[in-house]
């Protein structure tokens, strides 16, 4: 056991990071190993309290994100290793892990789970009953269809590594000091912080909040309201069974998914921890209003087996020798859930030098990678890799205790429910962030959910199969959307983009700090471009449309779910290099409107006295408006490549716009359309999207964003050096356009390309965003492939739900947009729709 030193050791320090959970540890062990000077860690009672020392430890390569796969990658082989280096044993168990699908459906989330495993390195496995029974001999097979299988993984003791991590972080030079609780935090003028103490103050260049289930009382302190909450969960120790300690060979980790459990082994007993549903499992919610009690630290919750019961009889039944074992031990404990599930990580937006690593549901296999993450981010100035989902800015004011306390329960007690493609939960909703049509739209549609905002999916007519269907294959969205899409084509379409980011910009410098933001150049007064903040590294950290609506002022608009991780980025380099510039928010204020479709200039010209005709209002022009006597900012642009515009507005201004619009509209046929038909439409044309094939794991020339990107222009914009060397040196791979012959499923993004090649087929690629192609009938999709198979006319496969389906590289887009289809008529050439 670990002597305490209660002492603050000295008065500044680099990074001061709060909390010695393994979360803590593990990040002052990478900082330190890294080489950074002056880190101190802060633990208010011993290491370990909290979460950490009651953790069943289980770790597993298996995560159905994307990128989140590289974080548990990463701790597995870390841990393998750890001992080794600091001399501390782990306690590491590898036996494997094995997810028992026991349904059809689950069997089909298994094989879509394996396309998404392919392009990674991991090791797993769609293994047979057969397979299982060998691997498991205790389980009762007769309802078990297969196995997704893990070799790599185990569990390892929480408490001896964190011991040994502590001992690693302090090889290198890191200080781990406590008891000592941190009693407030002031922020200072020039970004630094003075962390107060009982034994004194420090003062840091950064802050690092690992408190746990104390996070949310940390937060407090700078007043920032972190949506977590503490979830108690159980898990109960068996006595010796004498066919497990029978065994010559540790028996895998099981997780039986429908009856929602993880089992392994301990000693010669088993270890099992269920996640109850909604209505039974139990919140730790007088924490959330009346903060952690003092003195609260390595202690227990009352155990309720009566709560668990029907998991023990689901797990009595997959594996029969439990019922003749004691339970010797019952753990009920604290973990701290974020609404999602997923924790929260990273630099946190209005609040400067202030990181957050909370509200991991599974802080054990996420420790070792997170604390090599946020250590490469802090001291490279940018993230490793794109981790958006785990963004802490994806939450906003919108995240009430409330909210919180809905979604913990649905994230708790939908642990291990089938995870289909595009996945809505609706505890929760709707959150007060409506737009001004929500109530208007919601009857007629089935709606989605983007940070915080109801936005509709996709709109019922009679006859429909209404509500959300999830399925791997084509469900009963499909075919309402291939009308929705017709109607955009031949008609008129009206679709709310309310949930978009709004900045505005101005002041004297608003010009020239826009200039070193973008690889774009800067839009005269009046017109709009695409342009993109690119990472030091040349890495695309966000895509936005640029505006000058007055001479000096702009509005910045981007994707609902980067609203402040954007927002961040732009304030850090304002805040950083001195720009005189104001910067305002105005995305609840603000209302959308998206008017689409070869009647779009018809119906809308009904509506003003401007003149809306194509000489009078090009493309990517942008001007003030009244429609209907209502003041819009309208932009000529469409994200459906039709004729189009967006019509920004003050949401009280929303229902009396979109009545108007669909009023004018009646002759022209006018209706409305959903995200899934946008999405359609906006592949068809080759448009990107961010966060599909293009972040912070993606150049602009791998993306074939060249168009955007201004390497001639005179400012020195961030990454433009990086994207010189990148251009000089060649790229590797590219973004390239793929039809793909299927039957019943579609792709989704994220799916396995392979290639058959002289000796054997493999794995070369992955697609990045895909559809069912209404135009022509057929699936389509993005992927990244390797230069010397990018050229059009190459044939690769596609694996969906464990079958390859044949692909071929298309000349992009398959679709023109209607700008350069006007320009094509005015040549007198013919162009294709």
């Amino acid at each position: 056991k670990e002597t305490s030193s209660p002492s603050l050791g000295k008065d500044r320090a680099d990074t001061v990071i709060i909390g010695g959970g393994c979360v803590g540890v593990s990040l002052a062990y990478h900082l330190a190993k890294a080489g950074l000077k002056d880190v101190v860690l802060l633990e208010k009672s011993e290491l370990t309290a909290g979460s950490t020392w009651h953790a069943a430890g289980l770790t597993t390569y298996f995560h159905p994100g994307i990128n989140l796969k590289k974080i548990h990658a990463y701790s597995i082989k870390l841990y393998e290793k750890l001992e080794e280096e600091t001399g501390q044993p782990v306690g590491f168990h590898q036996p494997g892990s094995i997810r028992i699908a026991s349904t059809p459906t689950r069997v089909d989330e298994f094989k879509y789970q394996m396309t998404r495993a392919g392009w990674h390195p991991t090791e797993q496995y769609l293994i047979t009953p057969e397979k299982v029974q060998e691997l498991f001999p205790l389980l009762n097979m007769d309802k078990v269809l297969a196995g997704l299988y893990n070799p790599g993984d185990g569990h390892i003791d929480p408490y001896s590594l964190t011991m040994a991590l502590a001992a690693g972080a302090r090889k290198y030079g890191a200080q781990l000091n406590y008891p000592v609780q941190v009693t407030n935090l002031n922020s200072r003028s020039d970004g630094t912080w003075e962390v107060e103490t009982p034994l004194g103050i420090i003062q840091a260049k950064r802050i690092v909040n690992t408190a746990g289930f104390w996070a949310r009382d940390i937060g407090k302190m700078i007043g920032l309201q972190h949506p977590l909450i503490p979830v108690h969960h159980q898990y109960v120790v068996t006595s010796t069974i004498p066919e497990v300690k029978a065994l010559k060979t540790e028996l895998p980790v099981i997780r039986d998914l429908e009856g929602s459990y993880y089992l392994r082994q301990e000693r010669d007993g088993l270890l099992f921890g269920p996640y109850e549903s909604e209505e039974k499992m139990k919140l730790q919610e007088s924490w959330v209003t009346n903060g952690v009690p003092p003195g609260f630290g390595k202690e227990l919750f009352e155990s309720d087996l009566d709560r668990i019961m029907e998991h023990i009889e689901a797990a009595m039944e997959m594996v029969p020798v439990l019922r003749k074992a004691d339970i010797i031990n019952t753990i009920a404990g604290p973990i701290t859930y974020s609404p999602d599930i997923l924790p929260m990580v990273g630099p946190h937006q209005g609040v400067r030098n202030y990181w957050v690593a909370i509200g991991f549901g599974y802080g054990i296999i996420h420790a070792g990678g997170i604390g090599k993450y946020l250590s490469d981010w802090i001291l490279e100035g940018e993230p490793p890799f794109d981790l958006i989902e785990v963004d802490p800015n994806r939450y906003g004011k919108w995240t009430t205790t409330e909210y919180t306390a809905a979604k913990a329960r649905e994230s708790y007690g939908f642990n291990n429910i089938v995870g289909y493609p595009k996945e809505e939960r609706f505890a929760g909703r709707p959150t007060e962030r409506t737009s001004g049509l929500y109530d208007l739209l919601k009857s007629k549609c089935s709606m989605g959910f983007h940070a915080g905002w109801e936005q509709p999916h996709w709109f019922y007519k009679p006859g429909d199969e209404t509500g959300y269907k999830p399925s791997f294959r084509r469900t009963n969205w499909f075919d309402p959307v291939g009308r929705e899409y017709k109607q955009v084509m031949e008609k008129v379409g009206v679709i709310d983009l309310s949930p978009f980011g709004k900045f505005k910009v101005k002041g004297t410098d608003s010009v020239k700090l826009l200039d070193h933001l973008f690889a774009n150049v800067v839009p005269k007064v009046g017109s709009t471009n695409i342009s993109h903040m690119l990472t030091p590294r040349g890495k695309v950290y966000a895509e936005l449309t640029v505006s000058q609506v007055y001479p000096g002022e702009f509005m910045l608009v981007t994707g609902s779910g980067s609203e402040l991780h954007d927002l961040r980025w732009i304030e850090e380099i304002v805040t950083r290099d001195g720009y005189k510039v104001e910067i305002e928010n105005v995305t609840d204020e603000m209302g959308v409107l998206s008017v689409a479709g070869p009647y779009a200039r018809q119906v809308l010209q009904k509506l003003t006295n401007e003149d809306l005709s194509d000489t009078s209002f090009k493309f990517l022009q942008c001007r003030h408006v009244k429609l209907s006597n209502i003041a819009v900012t309208a932009i000529r642009i469409s994200y459906t490549g039709e004729l189009g515009w967006e019509l920004y507005h003050r949401k009280e201004d929303s229902v009396p716009l979109y009545n108007a619009i669909m009023e004018a509209g009646q002759k022209e046929g006018i209706d409305d359309f959903g995200t899934y038909a946008l999405n359609a439409l906006r592949l068809e044309k080759g448009f990107r999207a961010w966060g599909a094939e293009m972040n912070c794991d993606t150049n602009p020339l791998e993306a074939g964003l060249e168009y955007f990107v201004k390497l001639n222009k005179a400012a020195d914009f961030t990454g433009k050096q990086a994207l010189k060397q990148i251009k000089e040196k060649g790229l590797k791979r590219r973004l390239v356009y793929l039809t793909l012959e299927t039957d019943n499923v579609d792709p989704e993004g994220n799916e396995s390309v392979w290639h058959n090649g002289k000796a054997r087929t493999i794995v070369i690629g992955n697609t990045t965003s895909g559809c069912f192609s209404y135009g022509a009938q057929q699936s389509l999709a993005f992927a990244y492939v390797p230069m010397e198979l990018s050229k059009v006319g190459q044939k690769l496969e596609v694996e969906l739900l464990g079958k390859n389906y044949p692909a071929t590289i298309i000349q992009e887009p398959l679709v023109l947009t209607e700008p350069t289809r006007m320009r094509l008529q005015r040549k007198g050439e013919s162009p294709k729709i």
